[in-house]
Formats: structure tokens, C-alpha cells, sequence
């Protein structure tokens, strides 16, 4: 049996490792390393899951990310995936530290939201830290006034940060470069758009135009109002 685990173990070890090389190998050009691994884990695991386009694109069918995840807010109140229960979001993956991609994504889903009008307000935009380690309420209350008065900071213990990254499929793991005395994050870069019932309806990919991200929010909430009607 322990023979077993530990051939298994290899055998999972030598795929990931392969995993990281193609995608180090074959990413395109501007391409992070941490959003290709994630890109081509994400095919290999996700039943053929498409990658998203600048107007973002539905799951493939069989394909479900998201779900329950227990987190603190910015305010220092611990929620959970009930408390959004029946309304939409704009969830992305990041932290407070990072230099450039993570206020990019933010401010274009802030300029999104803004896009969209008095509709926008249907939507709630959040923030999930992948730094909890310096990422405390009170660090990400600062960091999210500074994009959009309606933008959540999410953070956690490391294992309840993990588990929600986890059901929504992101990558993420600390960095350190020669030149710098502190760490950074590399984490995938896609921001999610959650329906009422907490799956994920539409991924972006990074460098998304505001503009597409607000017309195909828009389309999604169109589709779900006709729907009920």
C-alpha cells in the first residue's frame, strides 16, 4: 500500500512538473508563467474548459466553479458564500502588494461596473486576497476604497483562502526575486462572474476592455431577468 502512495505520489509530482515546463515552454508572448500553468491545468482538468475571450465566454457545459467558501471581510465580519446568496459578483483573485496586474483588473472591473449604469448596481465586486498573511481587514479596507465604494476585500485563515481558490480553480503561490528583500504573489489572473446561486457564469482574462466586460455582464443579466420572466 505505502509502495502505491508513493508511486502515485511520483507520478503526480513528474505531471504537474511536466504541466509547468510546457506551459513555460509554450506561453504566449505577454503571458505570466503562473496564468499559463493555470491555463493548461485548467484544460488538462477541466473538461475541455475554453479559455476566455475579451468579451469573456460561458463554462463549458460540465465544467462548475465556485461554490461555498467561509472568509472575512474588509469590516472584520466573517461571511460565507450565503451571505451573497440570490445576487451577482465580480469576484477576482489577488492581493494588496501586488505592482501592476492586480489594480489594472480592478480598475477595469471599477470602470465596468461604472459602464454599466444604474445596472451595475445589481452587481457586487470582490476582492479574494491570496496574501492572507498581510492581507488583514484593515489592509484591504484600504487598498478596495481606493477602486470602487462598492468593492469587497475578502481575506482568511491560509486554509480558508486555499479552499476558496480551490473551488474556483486558481493558482497562486509566493515568489521571491535577487533584487527584492520581500515576497510577491504569482497567481492566475482571471476575474469571475458569479451568478445568484454562487457558480461562476463568465470568465475574463486578463487585459479584458471595460467596455466587453460590461457588455457581457450586462447580456448575462438580460438572459437571467428573461429567464424569470
Amino acid at each position: 500500500m505505502l509502495r502505491t502512495v508513493r508511486v502515485f505520489s511520483l507520478l503526480l509530482v513528474l505531471l504537474l512538473g511536466g504541466v509547468w515546463a510546457y506551459a513555460w515552454a509554450k506561453r504566449a508572448p505577454g503571458e505570466g508563467l503562473a496564468e499559463a500553468f493555470a491555463g493548461r491545468m485548467g484544460r488538462l482538468f477541466g473538461a475541455g474548459m475554453q479559455v476566455p475571450s475579451a468579451g469573456g465566454v460561458q463554462l463549458a457545459q460540465g465544467v462548475s466553479l465556485g461554490g461555498p467558501f467561509s472568509l472575512t471581510d474588509h469590516t472584520g465580519r466573517a461571511v460565507t458564500e450565503r451571505d451573497f446568496a440570490g445576487r451577482w459578483m465580480l469576484v477576482y483573485f489577488g492581493f494588496t502588494y501586488c505592482p501592476d496586474v492586480c489594480p489594472t483588473e480592478l480598475g477595469t472591473m471599477a470602470a465596468a461596473l461604472d459602464a454599466m449604469g444604474p445596472a451595475g448596481e445589481a452587481v457586487v465586486p470582490a476582492l479574494v486576497s491570496v496574501d492572507p498573511e498581510r492581507d488583514g481587514p484593515a489592509q484591504l479596507a484600504d487598498y478596495v476604497s481606493r477602486f470602487h465604494p462598492r468593492l469587497i476585500g475578502l481575506t482568511g485563515t491560509p486554509e480558508q483562502v486555499a479552499e476558496a481558490a480551490r473551488r474556483f480553480r486558481v493558482y497562486y503561490a509566493k515568489a521571491r526575486r535577487p533584487e527584492m528583500t520581500d515576497y510577491l504573489v504569482d497567481h492566475s489572473g482571471f476575474t469571475y462572474l458569479v451568478g445568484p446561486d454562487g457558480r461562476v457564469r463568465t470568465l475574463f482574462r486578463p487585459d479584458t476592455a471595460p467596455e466587453a466586460m460590461a457588455a457581457a455582464v450586462t447580456a448575462q443579466l438580460a438572459n437571467k431577468s428573461a429567464a424569470t420572466n
